[in-house]
């Protein structure tokens, strides 16, 4: 679906910072659809410059298909703790309203379901505004610890990356990685195949979305081919759910051996593809 499609499902009101998302009629029938969605909303979120806001959803005529159902509650979970300083829902079916209440129930949250849109926004109007400067996250991790992850294999034009046993705790630490590992591509002025260890790394919810943000873009302006090794269940979840709605090989393995080898195909593919 072009994004043509879901902006206009996407608007913004800034006097009362509500982000309304108008999911009338919509169906998620595949977990593609779900990604799809939601990056646009991400990257719609970004375009604003503000972190925080009420989430506004309309939920008439809606429906999400069984097989979708995991996309919709991880991507819809991942993005209130990012970015929601509370969710309300109204006019939601009675399928799509168990659907909610069950998973509300299972994940302990409020649902906020009403009839209408004007008692939905009632609502917001006795929700607190917590927005928050950017800078209001404390350092997790000290500078030497992005340094000691990173290095570069000249001879296999690779960077590795070493995730393993890292947390990242929020944006902050998403960005200041991320912004160490730019800098140094940049000095190097070459792009890389990357290699990702994943091994124990934690990415919490309030990570997520600023952590596939940033994946996403220096993928795109450096890399010549990512493989990811030893992802937990959770994050091998949340990857593929990307990969999916985004397009793009998560090459995930479980071994060092297996990514490497992936790594090789890629380089000689690489090269066959300069020469032909």
């Amino acid at each position: 679906m072009p994004n043509t499609e879901h902006d206009r499902r996407i608007t913004f009101d800034e006097e009362r910072a509500i982000m309304e998302v108008d999911f009338s009629g919509f169906v998620f029938d595949t977990p593609a659809r779900v990604g799809a969605f939601y990056d646009r909303i991400e990257d719609r979120i970004a375009a604003t410059g503000e972190d925080r806001w009420f989430f506004l959803v309309n939920l008439a005529d809606m429906r999400i298909e069984p097989e979708a159902w995991v996309a919709y509650s991880r991507r819809g979970r991942a993005l209130n703790h990012a970015h929601s300083m509370g969710s309300v829902r109204f006019d939601g079916s009675d399928v799509t309203r168990e659907q909610i209440l069950r998973a509300a129930n299972t994940e302990n949250f409020d649902p906020n379901l009403f009839a209408t849109r004007d008692e939905a926004l009632a609502r917001i109007a006795t929700m607190p505004v917590t927005r928050r400067p950017r800078v209001a996250h404390t350092r997790s991790h000290a500078f030497g610890d992005y340094v000691r992850r990173l290095r570069f294999d000249e001879a296999r034009r690779v960077m590795e990356v070493d995730f393993s046993h890292f947390t990242f705790n929020n944006a902050r630490d998403v960005n200041e990685f991320y912004d160490f590992i730019e800098e140094r591509i940049n000095e190097t002025e070459k792009r890389w195949f990357f290699l990702v260890n994943l091994e124990g790394c934690q990415i919490l919810p309030e990570a997520w979305v600023q952590y596939a943000h940033r994946g996403k873009r220096l993928n795109g302006i450096a890399s010549l081919g990512t493989v990811r090794l030893n992802a937990s269940p959770e994050t091998e979840a949340d990857i593929r759910l990307r990969a999916a709605s985004q397009g793009f090989d998560p090459n995930l393995f479980a071994t060092r051996e297996a990514a490497l080898a992936r790594l090789a195909d890629l380089l000689a593919a690489k090269l066959q593809e300069s020469v032909s």
